[in-house]
């Protein structure tokens, strides 16, 4: 490929985007890598790594395993290796992977499948570098999981911008919903999905900073300006919606999502 970023990636590569990111993997770390550790030998491939926020929490759970990341971003590999060390990295397209048949082991796929027009068909490519028998983890989220006090009509439709940006860039932000129909008509077998849920609120605090502040509402307020850009709304009125998702991390606040973990094989022949 020739571009450095992927435009589809509602998100954007910003240096807060990073953090947010790195935010993110630290805080759910307990909770999305949970029983996800691969056996010394084995070879693993991370799919869709940017900065390596999610690949630093691989290597600390397997660390005798051999991991290989790739990215369509060549500014996130480069974070990316200065981040986490000893991992062998490659800027490459998911659907064009620069690997032999069968390479892999095992493979993990956290936060991709919802910024892609085609998921299913990403998922169906992936399966020629896993080997039969081998086993992908697939980990997203999904925005319409969202639900807080105080609850706000406001502040559910700039996450409703955020959703709706997304789809206008061929992404699905509902995406964790489908993750079972989306492994099994790809291909795979034995296809298990299990929601992860957190709840955040005065008693939990780490949580309320490191995702209800730092991630979700962070994520959130990064596409102000392309909703008002795309007339979805207007700067004030999103303002008005980002101040009171706010307030569901302050005292007398909670705030709810469900992230979804899927595991599958690869069918031997």
């Amino acid at each position: 490929m020739d571009t450095t970023i992927d435009p589809s990636y509602v998100h954007g590569y910003s240096e807060r985007e990073a953090r947010r990111l790195g935010d993110q993997a630290d805080t759910l770390a307990d909770l999305l890598h949970a029983g996800t550790a691969y056996p010394p030998g084995s070879d693993v491939l991370e799919v869709g790594c940017g900065v390596g926020a999610q690949t630093a929490h691989l290597v600390r759970n397997s660390p005798g395993a051999r991991l290989v990341a790739v990215d369509v971003s060549a500014e996130s590999l480069a974070q990316a290796r200065e981040r986490v060390p000893g991992v062998e990295w490659h800027r490459a397209d998911l659907f064009d992977l620069p690997f032999a048949d069968g390479t892999f082991d095992h493979l993990f796929v956290c936060f991709v499948l919802e910024h892609l027009r085609d998921p299913q068909g990403a998922l169906s490519s992936l399966r020629r570098v896993l080997r039969p028998g081998g086993t992908i983890t697939v980990i997203e989220g999904d925005h319409g999981s969202a639900f807080f006090h105080p609850d706000s009509a406001r502040a559910r439709a700039v996450i409703g911008h955020l959703v709706a940006l997304q789809a206008a860039g061929g992404g699905d932000g509902l995406i964790g919903r489908r993750l079972q129909p989306l492994l099994s008509a790809a291909g795979y077998e034995g296809v298990e999905v299990r929601p992860r849920t957190v709840y955040a609120d005065r008693t939990r605090p780490a949580l309320v900073e490191g995702f209800t502040r730092d991630t979700f509402t962070a994520m959130v307020e990064a596409v102000r300006d392309g909703a008002v850009a795309a007339g979805l709304t207007t700067g004030d009125a999103f303002d008005r919606g980002v101040t009171d998702l706010r307030r569901t991390a302050e005292d007398g606040g909670t705030f709810h999502y469900t992230f979804f973990k899927g595991q599958a094989v690869k069918p031997s022949p």
